[in-house]
Order: structure tokens, then sequence, then C-alpha cells
């Protein structure tokens, strides 16, 4: 039997349907959970993903995200990723719900998944994170301005995304 983790794949209604290990999930409908990171000013902390990554290496995006695994919850591997990530303990108490958004109807994209947001305010300061470099290549506070007037360094979703929090 295969180590390889096996991942949660849902339905066009994001019901599960089965799991299926890591290594095939891209051609199936899987769940992403996100945390997205802000201080009192506002601003957004952005992780930029490791170089090494399969999907968009180098790019800035949440602070934290993962794909959910078998057993697990958008929560439960959300607060799991935040701890291996960008090195936060949290609680459920500390992480705000946010709305679930999914990729479904955008048909030029490679993947298709459903994204459960989630938020987290903090003022700590960059270098108080401790990431894991196979993950997160670096960290780092951003206004929205200096998103619009960088999107070529972030995920070809990065502006979408920042409109949909500000809503």
């Amino acid at each position: 039997m295969s180590s390889e983790k096996q991942v949660i794949i849902v339905d066009e209604q994001d019901n599960e349907i089965g799991v299926v290990p890591r290594s095939e999930h891209d051609a199936h409908i899987f769940r992403v959970s996100a945390l997205w990171v802000t201080n009192s000013k506002g601003e957004f902390l952005l992780a930029q993903r490791s170089f090494d990554k399969k999907h968009n290496p180098g790019k800035w995006g949440p602070a934290v995200s993962g794909t959910i695994e078998q057993n697990e919850t958008y929560l439960s591997n959300i607060i799991k990723e935040t701890e291996e990530e960008i090195g936060l303990t949290l609680k459920e108490s500390d992480i705000n719900l946010g709305p679930k958004i999914s990729n479904l109807d955008d048909k030029s994209r490679e993947h298709h998944y459903f994204t459960q947001w989630f938020f987290y305010q903090t003022d700590s300061k960059e270098e108080d994170f401790k990431y894991d470099q196979t993950e997160v290549a670096n960290v780092k506070w951003f206004t929205k301005e200096e998103v619009e007037k960088s999107l070529k360094t972030f995920l070809p979703s990065m502006m979408s995304y920042i409109n949909k929090f500000n809503q």
C-alpha cells in the first residue's frame, strides 16, 4: 500500500465523493482551505510559494493554504497548515469563518476546487513568522495598492481574491 497522502474529492456541490492519492487529485474537484491574515493597518500578510512547488512556484498568495486530506475538515486543515507553513498555533476561536468560493465556472482553469476562506488578524512583524521553506519562500505585509502594482508576481486569481476580500 502506498504511503502517499489521500486527498478528498468532491462533486459540484462540494459533497465528498471519495479520496484519491495526492498525485491524482488535479484531475478531480477537490477542497482547499485558505487563511487571510490582516493587521490593524489593513495590510495583507501574503506568502510567496516555494520555488520548488509544482503549481505557481514563486508566486505570492494567501498567507496559508492547503489541500484538504482524508479525515480533515476545512477548519482542521487550516489550523494544521497555519502551524506548518508560518509557525502560528491557532485555536478555532482565533479564526473567523469567511466565504466558501469555487472556480468551477472558470473553464480556462486547469484545476477545479472549492476554497473555504478563514480570517485572522495580528500585528506580528514579518520576522516573527517561522515558515517552512519547502512550502513558503517568504512572507510580507502588502497593501491592496502594492498588490495591484505587482500583479505578475501574484497567483493568477489574486486580484479577484483581493476584490472579494474587500466586499
